[in-house]
């Protein structure tokens, strides 16, 4: 009936211990990388770069590019969305650029002015310009 672990044992995945939250009224000027999931209810003028999910609030807005595993936007995006898996884009979300994604799953109330590139080799695609062209940079 009770388990015989200590406070101290239980384990607690990964994506429940590293969500990062920006709260509405919040601005943040600049990138964020993260291995676990994402939350903005606020504003952020940056780039996103994560391995886990990116969860975009009704009230939130990116001014940035995207890039993660998973994504669900119902905000505000000005920018460019690389998502491996599956993107939702719900409720009164507004997207002004390109996407690719592995899936996509759009409501009919979303906004969307951009190319959308669907698929795999898509994503695929997109990353290993992403790869090489940081490689380049790096030179």
């Amino acid at each position: 009936m009770f388990s015989s672990k200590s406070k101290s044992e239980i384990e607690i995945p990964a994506s429940a211990a590293g969500t990062s939250l920006i709260g509405a009224g919040t601005i943040i000027k600049g990138d964020i990388i993260s291995t676990g999931d994402i939350r903005i209810d606020g504003t952020l003028k940056g780039n996103i770069s994560g391995s886990a999910k990116v969860l975009i609030g009704a009230e939130g807005a990116v001014e940035g590019d995207i890039e993660g595993q998973q994504a669900d936007i119902l905000g505000k995006i000005t920018g460019k969305i690389i998502i491996k898996d599956l993107l939702n884009l719900r409720g009164r979300a507004i997207i002004k650029g390109d996407i690719s994604s592995g899936k996509l799953q759009v409501e009919p109330t979303v906004s969307f002015n951009g190319k959308c590139h669907v698929g795999e080799d898509a994503v695929a695609d997109v990353v290993e310009m992403s790869s090489d062209e940081a490689h380049a940079l790096a030179q």
